[in-house]
């Protein structure tokens, strides 16, 4: 059994994505991002990134005590090696599906976050940064789209952990002020992974829980935007309950 600490975010539902394909058995634990929710300290104990997602595999391949593992990039590697799915085990497969996971953690998400930031969030309008984002993005897009354009999927023409990856940032395109008709070869690709049964699962979630809309509250706000190294701080100082100090002593 896997804990999975989430809000639906596109870096959260690539956890969903995989664990609904691989069928893998999952307790949803809510991470309520815009109420502070990610700074309570038995949190911080699993995500010390004050980030989700995050899991907690109660029956680790090792078969040693209940293992954590934070950062959506780690934890999709940590569970295709677990399964032996969606990962080549070696070769230049590997590498290939490496290059586009890292491709999106490094590039695709960062600055198609920064975009939704000042086109949906920031208090006043900054057109530099605006054009700064949404060109870069659309730039990403091109270079997502040509590779498309040669591989069924992003690292070949098997799904893969890559594609977990990338897809759920291209579901916001419009709110990035990306035409997808401009992407052929992607747009293909993102119908095909929107139409697989595990997909419409994992969305599910999005609705079941809730989130916060493009409108975002004052609390929200200073939980989401107002951050900064004093924040953690306070947050690390307040009493660890019974259950955080239980997860320090099982994981690393």
């Amino acid at each position: 059994m896997i804990d999975l600490y989430y809000w639906p975010t596109p870096n959260g539902h690539k956890i969903t994505l995989f664990l609904e394909e691989a069928g893998l058995s999952y307790r949803m634990k809510p991470v309520d991002i815009g109420r502070g929710a990610q700074f309570a300290p038995d949190f911080l104990a699993i995500s010390p990134n004050n980030r989700i997602p995050a899991i907690v595999d109660h029956r680790p391949a090792d078969g040693g005590p209940p293992l954590s593992v934070f950062e959506s990039g780690a934890i999709l590697v940590y569970l295709a090696e677990k399964t032996g799915r969606f990962l080549p085990a070696g070769g230049r497969q590997r590498v290939r599906t490496l290059e586009w996971l890292f491709w999106q953690i490094g590039g695709l998400g960062p600055m198609a976050g920064q975009a939704h930031h000042f086109l949906q969030y920031a208090p006043e309008r900054c057109p530099y940064a605006e054009h700064r984002y949404v060109d870069e993005v659309g730039r990403l897009y091109a270079v997502l789209d040509r590779r498309l354009g040669e591989s069924g999927f992003v690292a070949g023409e098997e799904y893969s952990i890559a594609d977990m990856a990338c897809y759920p940032w291209i579901v916001s395109h419009a709110r990035q002020k990306q035409d997808l008709d401009a992407f052929p070869a992607l747009a293909r690709w993102f119908r095909s992974i929107a139409e697989r049964p595990a997909t419409i699962r994992a969305y599910a979630w999005k609705d079941r829980i809730g989130r916060p809309g493009p409108t975002i509250d004052e609390e929200a706000r200073r939980h989401l935007f107002g951050q900064s190294a004093a924040t953690l701080r306070r947050a690390g100082e307040g009493p660890s309950s019974s259950s955080s100090r239980a997860v320090r002593r099982r994981t690393p």
